[in-house]
């Protein structure tokens, strides 16, 4: 049985959840966190809605940044919690909705520092992340969580779910006020989408800045 299923977001990894996960777990809650690197989106959901199908009760899955692309398309969900997540509609993208708010406030949006590595994957500005991802991260942690980041091919910009289910499953989103990562724009589009929101005073990265409180928002939707 599982109980949650934490998905993780572009340049992230399993390990990112690892307090989290130990945190869940300590609780009593059974927790999966696979690892969708270098899989297409369509891979990604196929490997979750796997999970979800061979559990005896329906799990909470829980998306952060664009693990939340995944996390609303899952079928047979408990519930989905967003952790200042992209929150798609079908045939939406990342690129489409940047390009929207750049049209919208005739100025690109702030993001993250990229560039492309020897393999033309999208790497990671480590000072940018420090200030970007997790602002209100102390340093050990953020040193680690950096050291975990992995490069990401520009292809995931243009990632489109062709079906989604956050309409008919009971969703949260928890965005971040300092969240510099996802534009303010997106954040109150995406969190209007959800049954309910909630608003912490946080970075990206409320799971690394803020377990505890992280743990106990799942644990009370988990239904243990």
């Amino acid at each position: 049985m599982t109980d949650v299923i934490l998905l993780h977001g572009a340049w992230h990894q399993p390990a990112h959840f690892d307090e989290l996960a130990g945190l869940l777990r300590s609780r009593g809650l059974s927790v999966e966190v696979p690892d969708l690197y270098e899989l297409t989106l369509d891979e990604s959901i196929a490997l979750v809605d796997e999970l979800v199908a061979a559990s005896e009760v329906p799990p909470l899955v829980v998306g952060h940044s664009f693990g939340g692309v995944v996390a609303g398309t899952i079928r047979g969900a408990r519930g989905q919690i967003f952790l200042a997540g992209w929150l798609l509609d079908a045939g939406e993208s990342p690129g489409q909705l940047l390009a929207e708010v750049a049209a919208e406030t005739g100025a690109p949006p702030n993001g993250l520092a990229m560039a492309p590595d020897d393999n033309g994957r999208l790497a990671l500005d480590p000072a940018d992340a420090r200030v970007n991802l997790y602002g209100d991260v102390d340093d050990a942690t953020a040193a680690r969580a950096i050291a975990l980041l992995r490069p990401e091919p520009p292809a995931i910009f243009g990632a489109a779910p062709t079906q989604v289910t956050w309409h008919d499953t009971p969703t949260i989103y928890l965005a971040g006020s300092e969240d510099q990562a996802v534009p303010a724009a997106l954040t109150k589009r995406f969190a209007a989408r959800c049954t309910t929101s909630e608003t912490w005073p946080t970075s990206h990265s409320p799971y690394l800045s803020q377990p505890t409180e992280v743990a106990d928002l799942i644990t009370s939707s988990s239904g243990r």
